[in-house]
Order: structure tokens, then C-alpha cells, then sequence
């Protein structure tokens, strides 16, 4: 139940961090939005980290995966970014919500078996998720082949994040296993940053923004890591996928964006996936 619990609340986090995109989009470059937010992330992260301390229980296989979870987070989002350049929504965002079937295939490869209810209540979560994205539409302004193959990384890629900072942080180091993700992500950000060598231009506009976002960024990955070492700490991945429903309630309530019958059903399929998995 704790490891469900900390999902919900990475949820929260990423769908309030989405909604903020929504605000924003288009005012700088992607890469260096993503950058600076990775960056701000690093903020309340790396005086945590150092104070809490844990960090003689990072060994050479704890740096490793928390270095590829890094790197994963960050093919993660470029897929993410790609996929949705491309469209359409109703296409790629059910392909991105599908990690957490990924989630509990990586759990189970390493010895920890899924009953019947857990499988079925995975799969309701997706659903659901899919139900209400696809009520999203969207125009493709490319191939949707392309389109498709990009989610599927993003959501390979989100998949292999949790499992591998879960993996990671199971010797109680989560918050050191946290900030080296972090400081990964950071610099490979950077990297794609110096190859599209974008001008800075609408970053000083929108950083107030972009801090708040870094916050709920590192905020939603720290908690999902947290679950390292509990009991299912798969479903901690399953539960943060509902993260574009937070985002699409937040824009009918706030942007008055319409929400269709269909997909209030998609939220109640949801729901009870959640509260089959809090049950199992």
C-alpha cells in the first residue's frame, strides 16, 4: 500500500508538472527548458541527499544503475517529446501510458511473480489511461509509424527508469540513488543541449515556471525511487501513469477543456485498477 501510495502522490507531481507545460509550450526550446528544469530539480535534491546521508551503501552496482536510470530518464523524455512533436495524441499517449505493464515484466524477471488480480488491475489502469487519451484527439503533422516508435521508446525508457533507481536504492540509499539519477539526467540533458545549440530566448520569461516544474519533477521521480526495497515496489510505476489524467482533470476544471462521457468512464477504469492493486 506504501509503494501505491507514493505512486499517487508521483502522479500528482507529474500531472501538475504537465499542466504547467501546457502554459508554457512553445515559449523556449525543448532541450533547454528540459535542461533547466533538470537543473532546478537539483536544487532541494542535492542538500537533502547530503544531509540524509545513505550514501556508504552506494557500491559500484548501486552507481551503475542509478547512472543508467539517469540516462533512461532522458531517452524517456525525448521519445516522450518526439512522439507527441509528431501526433497524434490519441495515437501515442495509450503507447506511453503502457509502462507499467513494462514495470511489472522488469519486476518479475527479477524473481518477484504478478497473480491473476495484479495483472488485471494493471491492465484496467492502462486501459483507462488509453480511454481517456484517446478521447484527446490531435492531428499528426508526420508519420505516425514514427510516432508510435517514439512512444514505445519513452515508454521502454519510463519503465527501465523506475525499475533501475528502484533496483538501485533497495540498500536504503534513495535519496543518494535520487540525486546521482538526477545529476546523470543533468548531464546528458546538457549534451542534447550543446547538439541542438538552441538560442536562450523566452527562458527568463518562464524560469519561475520551470523551477516549479524541476520541484514536481524531482518531487515525482524521488518518491517512485522511495519504493525501492518495499513490498511491490512495481506499483509505484503502475500507479505514476495516471499522471496525463491529473493533467487532463486539472485542464477541464481550470481551462474548461471538455472532458467526453467516455472518458469519464476511462477515469473510473482508473480508479478501480488503483484500488484493485491497493487490495491485492
Amino acid at each position: 500500500m506504501i509503494s501505491l501510495t507514493l505512486g499517487l502522490v508521483a502522479a500528482l507531481c507529474w500531472g501538475l508538472h504537465d499542466f504547467t507545460i501546457r502554459r508554457i509550450g512553445g515559449r523556449a526550446d525543448v532541450a533547454a527548458m528540459f535542461a533547466t528544469v533538470t537543473l532546478f530539480g537539483l536544487l532541494p535534491l542535492i542538500p537533502v541527499a547530503l544531509l540524509a546521508g545513505g550514501w556508504q551503501a552506494i557500491g559500484p552496482q548501486q552507481m551503475v544503475l542509478a547512472v543508467a536510470a539517469g540516462i533512461t530518464s532522458v531517452s524517456a523524455n525525448i521519445g516522450l517529446y518526439r512522439a507527441f512533436t509528431i501526433g497524434p495524441v490519441s495515437l501515442v499517449a495509450p503507447i506511453c501510458g503502457a509502462y507499467p505493464v513494462l514495470s511489472v515484466l522488469f519486476s518479475v524477471a527479477r524473481g518477484n511473480p504478478a497473480g491473476g488480480q495484479e495483472w488485471l488491475a494493471v491492465l484496467a489502469v492502462v486501459a483507462g489511461v488509453a480511454v481517456v487519451a484517446r478521447g484527446e484527439g490531435g492531428a499528426s503533422s508526420g508519420s505516425r509509424l514514427a510516432a508510435a516508435l517514439w512512444a514505445a521508446l519513452a515508454s521502454l525508457s519510463f519503465a527501465l527508469t523506475f525499475g533501475l533507481a528502484q533496483w538501485s536504492a533497495e540498500t536504503g540509499a534513495h535519496l543518494p540513488v535520487a540525486a546521482i539519477t538526477r545529476l546523470t539526467a543533468l548531464a546528458v540533458a546538457l549534451v542534447w543541449l550543446l547538439q541542438r545549440r538552441p538560442g536562450s530566448g523566452g527562458l527568463a520569461a518562464i524560469w519561475p515556471s520551470l523551477l516549479i516544474m524541476g520541484f514536481l519533477d524531482v518531487g515525482a521521480l524521488t518518491t517512485v525511487t522511495l519504493a525501492g526495497g518495499l513490498p511491490n515496489a512495481e506499483y509505484a510505476a503502475v500507479a505514476s501513469s495516471i499522471f496525463g489524467i491529473v493533467t487532463i482533470l486539472l485542464a477541464w476544471k481550470f481551462l474548461h477543456e471538455p472532458m467526453r462521457p467516455a472518458q469519464w468512464g476511462g477515469v473510473a477504469l482508473v480508479f478501480a485498477g488503483i484500488a484493485a492493486l491497493g487490495l491485492a
